[in-house]
């Protein structure tokens, strides 16, 4: 049949592609450190140290994760000419339209593991530490920020990764002034560091009795979790350290007790704060990492923007800028100022739907 040819055809590149992509993801090695770390895991003193052992069996199921989607998808490309052989001898017009759904299928997986290869950066790998705020628009702009807080709290979800809330600051009418999140997870911040900037809402606000339309703006910080490997250094004299009731969620107890935390950094003027533990040790530890996260998220733009100049780069640098529009009305569009991509589908994108705007970005840095 002619049209089974023609996908046939249409696939036969991808072969290649497939090979290349194995050796960009590393899936020999990748094999090879999966049994040398489930080699140590079988110690029977492996879980002597708990965050230790956790870390390495994460990295493991990053690891499985990887060759397994990898090799899935090269089985997937074979399946699809077997097929094609069995349609051929068949003349079947059922089977030409699995061979045409698992060819669609087989692409799109294929471009979601092709991004992946995109994650190269030295703190890609690491989880994600994000902070929302409100910016202008008042009461709007706290419930444009609880929007935001739950779109990614969807996306995480959908990835397979946990959130977990570290400091959460409530807005004085409704929806949220500030909020920080961890989000765990096999390149967390690869992924999330895309969306780092001023999110813009219009709509007609429910706020407003009178029915008008709004403008509303929030920020997007992100950086990578610190992790043990990575040596940032805090001078004691450069810090303040101060403790505070903690607000928002959390019952009787965040109330009551002064257990939150807030470090200042004299030499940057960095403010970090945490109020997510009962324990005010626990909780200064938390900001203590979440500053040296900080530190090292400028460390890496410090290194972008010497890298800009070296190359003469002629793309905006949007770090902290407006990244992009969501449009309720008069009409629906979520459209990013940086790369152009762009849906109508805003409720999809609000329900967590933003992988296709981090593969735009993605792609975009790396032409």
């Amino acid at each position: 049949m002619f049209e089974l040819d023609q996908i046939g055809n249409e696939l036969s590149p991808y072969e290649d592609k497939l090979k290349d992509m194995g050796k960009l993801l590393g899936i020999e090695e990748a094999k090879e450190k999966i049994a040398e770390l489930e080699e140590i895991s079988a110690d029977p003193d492996f879980w002597s140290d708990m965050t230790k052992s956790q870390k390495t069996m994460q990295t493991i199921k990053g690891l499985k994760d990887k060759v397994q989607g990898y090799e899935s998808l090269m089985s997937k490309y074979e399946d699809i000419y077997t097929l094609i052989e069995m349609g051929k001898e068949e003349e079947d017009a059922e089977l030409l339209q699995e061979v045409k759904d698992e060819a669609e299928d087989f692409k799109a997986n294929y471009e979601k593991l092709r991004i992946s290869t995109l994650l190269d950066g030295e703190y890609d790998r690491l989880n994600a530490i994000v902070t929302l705020h409100a910016g202008e628009g008042g009461t709007e702009a706290c419930d444009w920020v609880s929007m935001l807080f739950r779109m990614y709290t969807r996306w995480a979800a959908k990835k397979g990764f946990t959130v977990e809330t570290l400091d959460y600051l409530e807005g004085e009418e409704a929806g949220i002034k500030s909020v920080t999140i961890q989000v765990t997870g096999e390149n967390a911040y690869g992924y999330l560091k895309c969306e780092k900037g001023v999110h813009r809402l219009v709509r007609i606000s429910p706020f407003d009795s009178s029915g008008r339309r709004h403008t509303s703006f929030a920020s997007c910080d992100v950086m990578p979790e610190i992790d043990d490997d990575i040596e940032i250094e805090v001078k004691p004299d450069d810090i303040r350290v101060d403790t505070y009731r903690s607000s928002g969620a959390g019952g009787q107890h965040v109330n009551k007790t002064s257990s939150a935390i807030r470090i200042t950094h004299y030499p940057t003027g960095i403010v970090v704060q945490c109020q997510n533990e009962r324990s005010q040790f626990s909780n200064k530890d938390t900001a203590m990492k979440m500053l040296k996260s900080k530190l090292l998220e400028l460390k890496i733009e410090e290194n972008m923007k010497k890298l800009a100049e070296i190359r003469g780069d002629v793309k905006e640098n949007t770090w902290g800028s407006q990244i992009r529009s969501y449009v309720f009305m008069p009409y629906n569009l979520v459209k990013d100022v940086r790369t152009g991509e762009e849906t109508a589908n805003i409720s999809a994108v609000m329900d967590g739907d933003i992988d296709r705007f981090i593969n735009a970005y993605l792609s975009w840095i790396h032409n």
